[in-house]
């Protein structure tokens, strides 16, 4: 326990404009994401064509070898998807797929049949001989067969190579079911001798997943450019949008960022447009994918028109809400949180009067609004048990750190004439983790989430409590080192980014909310040493 010192009025002002601020940025957060929002309607509730695997149950992935879909599975599946889809696109034989046409069939839908390819010629072979045996049985049902999808784009077959797989379905099935091949646009342009073996182009153009992402206000525009260009590029040969969709959760892009009314907004802007110039295409995809969340991070989990449980994310009519009665929980959370720092914050205090118990409230309502956030994106992003784990023990300790950090706080604004001082081991732990989560956005961070509900509550605790009290010994030079790296790095995110990504800004914000209270006391400290 130490005596106040005396204390610039400023800093007490910008302490309670900080938690003032905090509170009220998590409430109105969770208050937009409640709200409706008007989206143009689509054009039909029905739908051309969309990507169907039927990976949406646990354990279910295309990399897991002995896992084979039960025709029953796949029955359930197309049953719902005719309900909302006249055309399925499938994209392999394996693993119990090959059933789908006559699947299809019982539902009155087409099929656009997909063979997988990849540097393993024995699995090839197979695939493509199942394929040829699907399209003779079942040629009325099919629109097209896709030989390969994305190969060149994974490198795993030469244009050569993969031609010659082509032409010996083109020549085995009869010619009234169209042959061709499925990559990202930039790929045909790249190998346009792959044009001269198919019948029809089949393009990818995924405005998020663009080396320049591409916002959603501007993707129909970026994707028409490009139907366009290709178009020119290849005369007299049709070209369908063989994948196009947006994500409802995961990392922002630069500007473009996923989610639910963001999806809403880019797939009904899209069906009107494709309807009207009468563009063939394919959506990407039926339901929310889980496994690959493994392999593409959050986002790549969430491109389906339906959620892993078979039900619509949203109408192609109508307003659309990001998180439905986001408002209310929003609120609960804030409020729990700022009963929770109200009590255990004033226990045993050395404290009395509504400056600290409002300082407290405040607090709490920051600290519940962004745990609430964090929740929901470990709900999103979490996978497995460890992964779980891991982060509920994260969100635990930054809410002990946070607590602990109220108290000083509260006792300093309610003018107590003591106050216990926070460790410092604590904030050495906070900035290594900060440090070291930072290192794993800039070097590896395609797939890497913002963790910003996790991270606010230390970061703007101690920033809170900076302001408050000055520091009379020097910071460890570890912490010193740290401040700096997590300062640097934050910054090098928000250029990466293109400072297009309000993300990667309040990530920087967090680093400075660390760090430069660090620096603050270096200079004080260094400047009295000094003199």
């Amino acid at each position: 326990m130490l005596s106040l010192p005396a204390r610039l009025s400023l800093s007490i002002y910008l302490a309670w404009l900080l938690l003032v601020l905090t509170a009220l940025g998590g409430l109105f957060w969770w208050w937009q994401a409640g709200r409706a929002v008007e989206v143009p309607d689509a054009p039909s509730a029905r739908i051309a064509c969309v990507s169907y695997a039927p990976y949406r149950r646990s354990g279910e992935s295309p990399f897991n070898s002995h896992r084979f879909i039960r025709p029953a599975q796949i029955s359930a599946d197309l049953r719902i998807l005719s309900e909302h889809f006249n055309c399925v696109r499938t994209y392999a034989q394996s693993q119990g797929l090959s059933v789908v046409p006559a699947i299809a069939r019982r539902y009155g839908m087409k099929v656009l049949m997909g063979i997988w390819l990849d540097r393993n010629r024995r699995k090839n072979a197979r695939e493509i001989a199942q394929g040829i045996a699907n399209v003779r049985a079942y040629p009325q049902v099919l629109r097209g067969v896709i030989v390969g999808n994305e190969v060149l784009l994974r490198g795993e077959l030469s244009p050569r190579d993969l031609a010659a797989y082509i032409r010996q379905v083109r020549v085995a099935i009869p010619a009234s079911v169209p042959v061709s091949y499925a990559d990202v646009w930039e790929n045909w342009k790249r190998y346009p001798q792959m044009a001269a073996a198919v019948d029809y182009l089949t393009i990818h153009v995924l405005p998020y997943w663009e080396d320049k992402p591409i916002a959603v206000k501007h993707a129909l525009r970026h994707v028409v450019r490009i139907y366009a260009a290709m178009r020119r590029a290849f005369p007299g040969k049709r070209v369908m949008i063989g994948e196009t969709g947006w994500p409802s959760a995961g990392r922002s892009r630069r500007a473009a960022v996923p989610g639910l009314v963001n999806e809403a907004r880019y797939l009904r802007t899209f069906l009107a447009y494709a309807q009207a110039k009468k563009i063939p295409y394919n959506l990407i995809e039926a339901f929310d994918q889980p496994w690959k969340r493994v392999q593409e991070g959050t986002v790549g989990g969430y491109w389906g028109i339906l959620n892993a449980q078979a039900k619509p994310k949203f109408s192609m009519r109508g307003p659309v809400t990001e998180v439905p009665y986001g408002w209310l929980l929003g609120g609960l959370a804030a409020l729990i949180g700022a009963l929770l720092f109200a009590l255990v914050g004033s226990w045993k205090s050395a404290w009395r009067g509504w400056r600290g118990y409002l300082a407290l409230v405040l607090a709490g309502l920051g600290s519940g609004s962004a745990l609430l956030w964090q929740g929901r994106q470990m709900y999103l992003a979490c996978t497995r048990f460890w992964q779980w784990s891991l982060a509920v023990v994260a969100c635990l300790l930054a809410l002990y750190t946070a607590l602990s950090l109220a108290r000083s706080v509260a006792a300093c604004l309610a003018r107590a004439p003591t106050v216990v001082l926070p460790t410092r081991h604590w904030r050495f732990a906070w900035l290594f983790a900060l440090a070291f989560y930072s290192l794993l956005e800039v070097f590896d961070g395609r797939y890497r989430d913002f963790p910003l509900g996790l991270f606010a509550l230390p970061s703007v605790a101690y920033a809170a409590w900076a302001l408050l009290w000055h520091e009379a010994s020097m910071p460890s030079l570890e912490q010193r080192l740290l401040a700096a790296l997590v300062s640097l790095l934050g910054g090098i995110m928000v250029v990466k980014e293109h400072g297009q990504n309000l993300c990667a800004w309040l990530w920087l914000g967090l680093c400075l909310a660390m760090a430069v209270p660090v620096f603050a006391s270096w200079w004080r400290v260094w400047r009295r040493l000094s003199c």
